[in-house]
This record gives C-alpha cells, sequence and structure tokens, in this order.
C-alpha cells in the first residue's frame, strides 16, 4: 500500500472536520503496510489518525497566529507507538487478567474481559463460580454449557463486558451493526451560541495548543490517549480521576505530560470543585458510560451554559444509535464482536479466531479524539458557539475495515521496538515507552510533565 494512499485516507477526515485543504501540503506521510503482522491495514490507521491529530493541532496554531508547520509521521513508527507497549523500572507489566481472554461456548466463543475485579467477579457468578475459588479451567468448563449469544445477554444485563464471536456477516445483521453503519466516523454539533473565544497568545516557538487547558474524564485507553497526544502538542491536561474506581498500570504510559487530580464527583464539593475547573477549560473530554457525567451535571448542554464556547468530546464503545448504545465495551470485545478475530483467523488459513495485534481501535480513536478536538477549537475561533464532538470504538472499527485488507500482512514479523524506546523519570519509577511519532518541524511533540499517579496534583490549573 504506498504511502500517497495514506493521505488519501487523511484528506476525508480534514474535509469531514470542516479545515482547510490547503493545510494537507503540510503533511510528510511515510511507510506503507504491511508494518504490523495483521491482514488488517493497522499502520495506515496509526499513521492517519496520528497525523490528523498533529495536522489539526498545527492549524489550530496558526489560526493564533504562528506559520503552518510540517508534521512528518512514519507508519512504523506510529504503529509502534500505538502498541502502548511500556516498562516501569525494568518491568513490563501484564495488563491481562487470568480470566480474561476467548472461551468456546456450547456453540461458538465469547470473549470475557476481567481486568477490573468487579467484572470479573461479575462473570463468575454469572457461570455460578465461587470468584475467591474458580480457576480459569474451571470457567473454561462451565461456559462450554453455554451458548455463546446466551452469555452475552446475560452479561449485559448485568453490566458485565462479555461479547459472542461473530464474522462480519453476522455482525452487518445485527441491529447494532446496522446503526453503527448509518453513523459517520465522528460527529461535530455546535449545542450553543457563544462568540469566538479568545485564545491566550502564542509565539513561533511554542508548541501549538500551549495555553488551552483540557480536562480529562477518561479512562483506560482510548480516552487517555486523547489526552495524552493534547498534551504533547502543547496543552495543560488535567486528568481528573475518582479516588473510589481502580485503574490499570496502563494508566503510567498514558498520563505523560498530564496534571492528575482526584475528585469525587459523587460529593457536592467535588462538583463544585469540577465546576469551577469547567469554568476555565478548553476542552472537556469524557469517556464515561453514556449518560453518567450527565446524570451528575456534566453532560455537553450543561457544560456549554457553564463555559459559553467550551469543546466537549464524548467518547463510547458502540455509537449513541442502536440497542447497544447503553453497553460498556473495550477493544478486544468488539474486535471479537464486529468480525475481526475470526476474519484474522480466516486470512491465517487454519479458521482459529485470534486478535490484532495491537489495540488499534482503542489507539486510533483517541488519536481521532485529539483531532477532532483540534478541528473543533478551529472552527469555535472562527464560527464562535459551543460545540459537541462524539466518537466510539464502533465508528473507529468500521472505519478501519473500510481500510482494506493486506494480503500476506500475517506473514511478517513484528518490528522491533527498542529504536523507538525513551526513557524519562515517572512517579511510578523509571518509564521506558514509545516516544511520539508526529514531528513537528519548528515545535516538537513532547511531554513537559512526567507521569504522576492519580491524586499527585490539586485539582487547580496551573
Amino acid at each position: 500500500m504506498p504511502a500517497t494512499d495514506t493521505l488519501s485516507h487523511l484528506r476525508p477526515l480534514w474535509q469531514q472536520a470542516g479545515l482547510p485543504d490547503e493545510a494537507l501540503a503540510f503533511a510528510r506521510l511515510s511507510g506503507a503496510d504491511p508494518v504490523m503482522p495483521s491482514s488488517f491495514a493497522v499502520g495506515t490507521a496509526a499513521q492517519t489518525s496520528i497525523a490528523a491529530a498533529a495536522l489539526a493541532a498545527c492549524e489550530l496554531g496558526h489560526a493564533r497566529g504562528t506559520p503552518r508547520q510540517a508534521v512528518a509521521v512514519d507508519m512504523q513508527h506510529a504503529a509502534l507507538e500505538c502498541t502502548g507497549w511500556f516498562s516501569l523500572d525494568g518491568r513490563v507489566p501484564d495488563l491481562w487478567d487470568a480470566f480474561s481472554g476467548l472461551y468456546r461456548c456450547a456453540d461458538g466463543h465469547v470473549r470475557v474481559h476481567a481486568n477490573f475485579r468487579h467484572h470479573r467477579e461479575g462473570a463468575l457468578h454469572l457461570l455460578g463460580l465461587d470468584p475467591e475459588r474458580a480457576q480459569r479451567s474451571d470457567a473454561e468448563q462451565a461456559l462450554q454449557t453455554w451458548k455463546a449469544l446466551d452469555f452475552e445477554q446475560a452479561a449485559a444485563e448485568r453490566g458485565l463486558v462479555v461479547t459472542a464471536l461473530r464474522g462480519f456477516a453476522d455482525w452487518d445483521a445485527t441491529p447494532q451493526g446496522q446503526a453503527v453503519a448509518a453513523q459517520p466516523l465522528f460527529t461535530i454539533q455546535r449545542i450553543g451560541d457563544a462568540p469566538p473565544r479568545a485564545l491566550p497568545p502564542l509565539t513561533d516557538d511554542q508548541r501549538p495548543l500551549t495555553g488551552l487547558r483540557v480536562l480529562d474524564l477518561t479512562r483506560i485507553l482510548a480516552g487517555p490517549v486523547c489526552g495524552r497526544a493534547l498534551a504533547a502538542y502543547g496543552a495543560d491536561v488535567m486528568l481528573v480521576n475518582s479516588p473510589k474506581l481502580p485503574n490499570i498500570e496502563a494508566i503510567a504510559e498514558t498520563s505523560r505530560g498530564k496534571l492528575s487530580a482526584h475528585i469525587d464527583l459523587r460529593t457536592d464539593g467535588g462538583r463544585g470543585t469540577l465546576n469551577q475547573l469547567v469554568g476555565d477549560a478548553h476542552v472537556f473530554v469524557q469517556g464515561y458510560r453514556p449518560g453518567g457525567l450527565a446524570a451528575l451535571g456534566f453532560g455537553p448542554e450543561a457544560l456549554a451554559r457553564r463555559r459559553p464556547g467550551i469543546v466537549a468530546v464524548s467518547l463510547s464503545a458502540y455509537g449513541t444509535q442502536g440497542p447497544w448504545a447503553g453497553r460498556r465495551g473495550f477493544d478486544s470485545l468488539l474486535q471479537t464482536a464486529m468480525g475481526f478475530n475470526q476474519a484474522e483467523g480466516d486470512a491465517a488459513g487454519d479458521g482459529q479466531p485470534r486478535a490484532i495485534p495491537i489495540q488499534i481501535l482503542d489507539e486510533a480513536t483517541g488519536y481521532l479524539m485529539a483531532f477532532a478536538a483540534a478541528a473543533t477549537l478551529w472552527r469555535q475561533q472562527r464560527e464562535g458557539g459551543s460545540w459537541h464532538v462524539q466518537l466510539s470504538l464502533a465508528q473507529t472499527a468500521l472505519w478501519l475495515r473500510g481500510l482494506g485488507r493486506v494480503p500476506g500482512g500475517l506473514s511478517i514479523a513484528k518490528p522491533d521496538i527498542g529504536p523507538r524506546i525513551a526513557s524519562e523519570p515517572s512517579g511510578f519509577g523509571v518509564l521506558q515507552g514509545v516516544g511520539h511519532s508526529a514531528g513537528l518541524a519548528r515545535t516538537p511533540a513532547g511531554w513537559s510533565r512526567p507521569s504522576m499517579p492519580p491524586g499527585s496534583h490539586a485539582p487547580v490549573w496551573p
């Protein structure tokens, strides 16, 4: 797949967001799929989404009075960045619970996501197993008495995260598959009136998002990747966690460049604190279950009333339409439900379902969120208004599928990640991770703040 094809994938995103075509001349894209052992164009998805985020940030910088600058993204580097690889003090964390994974059922397979304790215990209780004593072999045996779709439905009714394995045709025939197919990759909606918002002055040697304030109320991977990207381009990003919710170790890698504060939104004081932060924020990114933050007073319309001119960015698993719109979901589960695992197995020739080698749905969605946020800020400068941006893992998955297949992609080896790794201090220990793959010609991207554990900073803007 020639590199020029990748620019042709970037252009539709750029035009959908309403950005000027002349800026595309500053994109420098190199490499071609396959760069990872996959039959899907994961390199193209990684490079396109990262280039879109970086170039949109630079275009906003240009709207603030600085010259445009070239943005270079190498496809292999982009794909390696999307592995999410990291180590802490030389230890590479195992990010998967022992009960997470694909299981055979009476008539197919299901994938169980058990990385959070309440999801694991819920799934084991549903199987009639004692969470304190059960082994994976017990779960394997118990699931062989279930039909895959029955277990998927029973789990969903309990708020658990399980999906049945489907092929593309099976997914396309479902009401949710049809609902996702009817939605664009992302939506940008004006939700209120406001004048164009004055942004802090920017000098030619400052990163393009310097002076912008972003509230990051996201968890796990896609949303945190968005905030990390915006921080790399200069924004002040504050990750807001609840002191009562668990996290996974990947938070160490995705918190690079961010402030990290605790706020309990179940309390009056916590809601008051967040309202104060909203008053000075430019972007509010959230990835909680649809309607969750709105019930606490922080839905997009409420944010627009509190801070006219704000850009609210909402992430969901399956989109805003269809019977699954309210369901929880993760990258691995959507790969299984939407046909990707089966398609990879079919491409391998053995028909055994297999996962895509990187969590590209999460990673690409995160960068597309950053792209849409920067693009909408650019529009706010021209048109005024308050705005709501919506994306989902499922819509990104459909976009990935539309990028086409890569003949022979499964036959290549995973590239060496070593040359792309950088070390830096963090509040979690010495953090090694892949450096950002977008090269900005004049103001290099990077993280000026070390990654810190949740609650390390006061909930106050610098």
